[in-house]
């Protein structure tokens, strides 16, 4: 049996939530005994093959090609050479595919938030993601909350759609200290926010909050916003050049693993307001490194947390600014926290998430 994956999203050198799902399926299931099969890698980019640190040893095929890669060289190869199953982890699927293909679907968060994607990728998300639950044999989502979704608000079959929760990523924790050569850092005391700097991912009351915080109570932490600048940026960067804390807030750009590591190793605690989340990786990572979590009562979040953070709306930024002090000011909420979250993370893994995944894709011959 043939199984053909589109595999490019693991090669980007600066993996975010779907790359890094997409690089650490590829890693695991290269454990599985899906090495057995015929598995084809199909990838955009030669360089980022080749420089890619996936031990998985499978047979990698470039296809090169300008503009619409998925629809249209991702699609010729399909009409030339078709495997008999195709995986797609990233959300769209080729024109023309195989009967038996694959789709993970992460989350409809511009459904809920269109007026923050430009308008052509809107619309072509809100194509894909029909085209696919139509086309697809099997749909996979991340959570439940996207399940759900996916079924009201596009129609979908609860029989076709399976849930198959990410992994987390376990920072292997070293005795260093993060250094930050920037010189606002002045302080060994810092609130930390990873992900896109967008207004989806609710940054701009996150800074809100924090300049209440900074205002109310006179804490000594700064506020590190680590991640790579996203859709509407500009509007981010002027609520922080408006606060009255701005010299207490630190953008670091994207982060290395390693990077990252240190940045959640030392924190005093994470805060994850986002507006919508098909999944919510971050907190997860912020738990393992024993970092208590602040996060949102919507969407997925609730479910990937549990009771193992405190969970706000993430709309009122007078309850983000007391829920970011709660944490700071009770060692007793800090504490139970951590250990909560320790236990937290024991339900997800990578290895059951491929193994999952393994079995989603044998169960359609």
């Amino acid at each position: 049996m043939t199984i053909g994956i589109n595999a490019s999203a693991a090669f980007k050198p600066q993996r975010t939530g779907v790359e890094e799902y997409t690089y650490q399926l590829m890693e695991h299931l290269g454990k599985l005994d899906v090495a057995k099969h015929q598995v084809i890698l199909y990838v955009d980019n030669k360089l980022k093959a080749q420089g890619s640190k996936l031990k998985a040893d499978f047979e990698i095929k470039t296809l090169s090609f300008p503009f619409m890669w998925t629809q249209l060289r991702l699609s010729l190869e399909m009409l030339m050479r078709r495997p008999d199953i195709l995986f797609i982890p990233v959300h769209v699927l080729p024109l023309v595919h195989p009967q038996k293909s694959i789709v993970t679907i992460h989350g409809l968060e511009y459904e809920y938030f269109p007026e923050m994607y430009p308008l052509p990728a809107f619309k072509y998300l809100r194509f894909s993601t029909r085209y696919a639950l139509k086309h697809a044999y099997k749909i996979i989502t991340v959570s439940e909350n996207t399940k759900r979704d996916l079924i009201r608000l596009y129609g979908g079959s609860p029989e076709k759609i399976e849930v198959v929760y990410h992994g987390v990523n376990k920072c292997q924790m070293s005795n260093v200290k993060y250094q930050n050569h920037n010189s606002k850092l002045k302080s060994n005391n810092y609130i930390l926010y990873l992900g896109r700097i967008e207004k989806k991912k609710n940054v701009d009351r996150l800074v809100r909050a924090f300049d209440i915080v900074k205002q109310k109570y006179r804490v000594p932490h700064k506020l590190i916003l680590a991640g790579s600048a996203g859709y509407r940026f500009r509007e981010i960067e002027q609520v922080i050049k408006n606060s009255k804390a701005k010299d207490d807030i630190i953008m670091t750009g994207y982060v290395s693993e390693e990077e990252k590591c240190k940045l959640l190793k030392n924190a005093d605690e994470f805060v994850f307001p986002s507006l919508y989340e098909g999944f919510g990786m971050p907190v997860l990572e912020a738990q393992s490194a024993g970092v208590p979590v602040v996060t949102s009562n919507i969407s997925s979040l609730p479910e990937i947390v549990g009771e193992s953070a405190l969970k706000v709306n993430p709309l009122n930024t007078e309850e983000i600014a007391e829920s970011i002090y709660k944490v700071i000011s009770n060692d007793k909420v800090r504490k139970a926290l951590i250990g909560q979250g320790y236990e937290n993370i024991k339900r997800f893994s990578w290895e059951k998430c491929a193994r999952e995944t393994f079995k989603i894709l044998l169960d359609t011959i």
